[in-house]
Parts: C-alpha cells; sequence; structure tokens
C-alpha cells in the first residue's frame, strides 16, 4: 500500500471518529438538558403538589425551563461570540463567565415583577376567561421555544424577544381575535427588524473606521494607541454603565436618562485615569504593528463580555417566564393580569436554564457569531461590543424597540463589510499603481477594470447573511402560526 494510501486511510479513521465524538457529545448533552428538565418538573412539584391545577403548572415550568434552555443556546452567542472568534477568550472561559453573570443578571437584576404579556401586545381584558389565557401563555411559550430550538439547530442567531412576541401574538389572535393585538405595538417591533442591525452595523463599522485611519494606519502605531486607546476603553467603560443602569437594572433600580448620563460621564473619567498609564505601561513592552495595538483590547473585551451577559440575564430572563409567570398568577390567584409579581423559585428556573442552555448547546451559535460570519480580531470584536450598548442606549432614548440579538449580529456584518471595503479599495489602488508604472495600454486598463469586478475580495460570507436574514424576517409570524394551532391543539385536548 502507498504512503498516499495510508495517509487517505488515516484520514478516514480521523474523520470518522471526530463524527462519532460529535454525535456521541450530543447525545450526552440531549441527556443533560433532558435531565434538567426533569429536575424542574421535581422543583415544581415541590411548591404546588396537591393545589388545584398543580399538574398543568408543573408541565408549564417545565416548559418554561425548555424555553430558559433555548434562551441560552442561541442568544447568549450575541454577547460571547465576539470575544472568542477574536481569541481574546477561550470557549470555555466564555462559557464560564457567561453562564455566571448571565444567571447573575437574572436572579439579582431580573425584578420582582415582570410583565406576563409580552411588550404588551394583548389586551388581557379581551381574553374569556381564566383557563383560556393560561392556555394561550402555554401555547406562546411552548411555540417561542420550539422556534429558537429550530433556529439554533439550523445555526440562525435569533431573537427570543421577537420569538415570545410572535407567540403571544398568535396565542391572543387564536383566543380573542385580531382586535385583542395592539397592532401599534407589533408594528415598532416589526421595524426594530430594520432599525436594530443598521444601527448596530453602522455604529460598528465607524468605531472601526476611526481606530483604522487613527490607528492602524499610522506609521507609528503604539504612540497612536497611547493616544486613542484610552479614549475608546472609557468611552466604552461610559457607554456601559449608561447601558446597565438603563436596561440591566431597570427592574430593580429606574432612572432617567439624565442621571444615567452623568453616571456614564463619571464612568468615562475615572477609566480613563486608570486605562491611559496602564495602556502606557504595556505598549513600551509591543511591537509597533497591527497586532500589537490588537492585544491592548484584550481585556475591555472580557469586561463587555460580562457585561453583556449580564444585561442580557436581567432583560431576557422575563422572555422564559413572563408567560410561566402569568400561568403561576392565573392559578394561584385567580387573577388575569398583565404584571405579576415573580415568585423566586419562577426566576431560579429561568436564571439556571439559561446557563445551562449555554453551556450545553451555545457554542454553535457563538462559533457561527464570532468566526464564521467574518474574521474578527480583538480591534472588530470591540468595535462590536461598543456598539451593543451605544446601539441600545440611542434607541431607548428615542423610545425605538431594539433586538439585542440583531444588534450584535449586524454590527459582526457591518465590521465585516468595513473590512471588504478597505481591502477592495486597497487591491484597487495597487491595481492602478502597477497599471501606471508599466504604463498599459488604454483597453488592457479596461480589461484589468473588468476583472477587479470578478476577483473582488468578499470577507463576509453570504450564506450566512441570507439565512440569518431569513430567520428574522419569519421569526414573527412564524412563532405566531405555531402557537395558534398549538392553542387550538390545547383546547381541543383540554
Amino acid at each position: 500500500m502507498t504512503k498516499k494510501a495510508v495517509d487517505k486511510d488515516l484520514k478516514r479513521f480521523v474523520q470518522l471518529e471526530r463524527a462519532t465524538l460529535s454525535v456521541g457529545r450530543r447525545n450526552i448533552n440531549l441527556g443533560l438538558g433532558l435531565l434538567f428538565l426533569v429536575a424542574v418538573w421535581i422543583f415544581a412539584s415541590f411548591h404546588h403538589t396537591g393545589t388545584e391545577g398543580s399538574i398543568v403548572l408543573i408541565v408549564a415550568a417545565v416548559i418554561g425551563g425548555y424555553m430558559a434552555l433555548n434562551i441560552g443556546a442561541n442568544d447568549v452567542a450575541n454577547n460571547v461570540g465576539p470575544a472568542v472568534g477574536s481569541k481574546a477568550i477561550t470557549l470555555v472561559g466564555a462559557l464560564i463567565i457567561a453562564a455566571i453573570f448571565e444567571a447573575a443578571g437574572a436572579i439579582i437584576a431580573g425584578g420582582d415583577v415582570v410583565t406576563t404579556i409580552s411588550k404588551n401586545i394583548i389586551d388581557t381584558e379581551a381574553v374569556a376567561s381564566k383557563s383560556v389565557f393560561i392556555w394561550a401563555m402555554m401555547a406562546a411559550l411552548l411555540s417561542a421555544a420550539l422556534w429558537v430550538n429550530l433556529a439554533t439547530w439550523i445555526g440562525a442567531p435569533v431573537s427570543t424577544t421577537h420569538s415570545i412576541v410572535g407567540g403571544v401574538m398568535g396565542a391572543g389572535i387564536a383566543s380573542a381575535g385580531f382586535s385583542a393585538v395592539n397592532w401599534f405595538v407589533m408594528g415598532k417591533i416589526a421595524a426594530s427588524w430594520v432599525i436594530s442591525p443598521i444601527m448596530g452595523g453602522a455604529i460598528a463599522a465607524a468605531f472601526l473606521a476611526f481606530v483604522t485611519y487613527f490607528v492602524l494606519y499610522k506609521e507609528d502605531k503604539i504612540a497612536a494607541s497611547k493616544t486613542w486607546v484610552p479614549v475608546l476603553v472609557s468611552i466604552m467603560a461610559g457607554a456601559f454603565s449608561v447601558y446597565l443602569v438603563m436596561k440591566g437594572l431597570k427592574r430593580i433600580w429606574k432612572v432617567d436618562i439624565e442621571l444615567a448620563l452623568v453616571i456614564g460621564l463619571v464612568a468615562f473619567v475615572i477609566s480613563y485615569l486608570i486605562v491611559k498609564p496602564a495602556v502606557a505601561k504595556a505598549s513600551a513592552k509591543l511591537e509597533n504593528r497591527g497586532k500589537s495595538v490588537s492585544e491592548l483590547f484584550t481585556i475591555p473585551l472580557i469586561c463587555a463580555a460580562a457585561l453583556l451577559s449580564f444585561a442580557h440575564g436581567a432583560n431576557d430572563v422575563a422572555n422564559a417566564v413572563g408567560p410561566l409567570a402569568a400561568i403561576v398568577g392565573a392559578i394561584t390567584e385567580g387573577t388575569v393580569a398583565a404584571k405579576v409579581t415573580l415568585p423566586i423559585w419562577v426566576l431560579t428556573i429561568g436564571a439556571l436554564g439559561i446557563a445551562v442552555g449555554l453551556v450545553l448547546y451555545g457554542p454553535k451559535i457563538i462559533e457561527i457569531v464570532g468566526e464564521k460570519i467574518t474574521k474578527l480580531n480583538r480591534v472588530r470584536a470591540f468595535c462590536v461590543a461598543l456598539s451593543a450598548a451605544i446601539t441600545v442606549i440611542i434607541a431607548s432614548t428615542l423610545g425605538l424597540p431594539v433586538s439585542s440579538t440583531h444588534i450584535a449580529v449586524g454590527g459582526v456584518f457591518g465590521v465585516g463589510f468595513f473590512r471588504e471595503f478597505i481591502a477592495n479599495k486597497e487591491r484597487k489602488k495597487f491595481r492602478q499603481m502597477l497599471n501606471k508604472d508599466e504604463q498599459v495600454l488604454e483597453d488592457d486598463s479596461k480589461s484589468l477594470s473588468s476583472s477587479n469586478k470578478i476577483t473582488k475580495r468578499k470577507l463576509v460570507r453570504r450564506s450566512h447573511l441570507m439565512t440569518i436574514l431569513a430567520a428574522w424576517v419569519i421569526t414573527v409570524p412564524s412563532a405566531a402560526i405555531l402557537s395558534g394551532l398549538i392553542f387550538f391543539g390545547l383546547i381541543y385536548l383540554f
């Protein structure tokens, strides 16, 4: 047997071994996920066994845990994906940090009162009875969880908020008719499909352009870094301070925009005073090249991933437990309300479910966001993270509904397309220089110009772009249709 044949056989053996390990890992993760849901069943049983409607409540708790698993598997990747893709932190490190801060955000700042009907898109008074309301919330929760699960399976990061909105809308229409839906709110949510990624992408690209022209393109990159990196990191500190106050802590501490901006300004100044000497010290050991500049953003990126995870846990835990809290309130108190007190055991299911889902199933979406859409280094990942915070602040100030998922993924696409623009601009300039130096004839020049169009570099994977855009567009209607079908099925069975 030749060496080539042996190498070919070894390659096939390695591929088979990897496939076997992958299947084994998936089966283990599936088993652990099911074990978590069994634990939720037992946990919920301790609280309500023997009471009226206890079986329904326990099943709802399991569905809430399933939804939380899917939020962790899909949505959390947007917070840590860029940091992992840029190699600022390992996948294992990112999973640990995100799991801790997601759970902490949910438990500490998840609030004791939640909106049961996501975004108030359904009028609770239009629902015929308590039992119909319970089945509607059950259908909304299950449909959203199933949709996010499907999106994770195909590798599309989607908005879990939009998924639950679609679920609630579909169940509301099925139970109370089209008049029960607040179509003005739905219109604003639909507008966020466009607003979120465009704002996120534009802001991320703008920051990357700034770093490119004012630092990376400078002859003395280290000197430029000493000037601008402290400013950029301090902007991030200020932006994240405002972001945490306005979004991450809004359920336990409400502040107006003026106070939030003052807090952000104080954070900017303190950060600048700390970071400037630190950057000067670190720069003394670095070589004068772009990769060295990128290393200066490592710690800010890790901090950004942690803070984004905390704020996400505080905000999005309601997507998992809001409808569940509505069911608990309807069963235990006999009331159908737009807002209910959130039992700590319900909040715990949401928090732990998000963390478990991230650890078991998060790596797939983390890899797509961090590595497969476009190549990220630490400068680009920093711009994406900074864009996420600033976009949410601007949108919240203007009263625009935005999706954190769409913002983060839009930011990744934004820096990717800016990379394309710069790369093709430099390639065109290089070709023009060659043409001039070699005094190429006009016809040949036209031929080269035509060739340029064919050989333009594409640094963003279009296949991922189309898959993600398609998933975003159909999330609300798909979850709504699925929710309506589940609701009618539940009514028929029970």
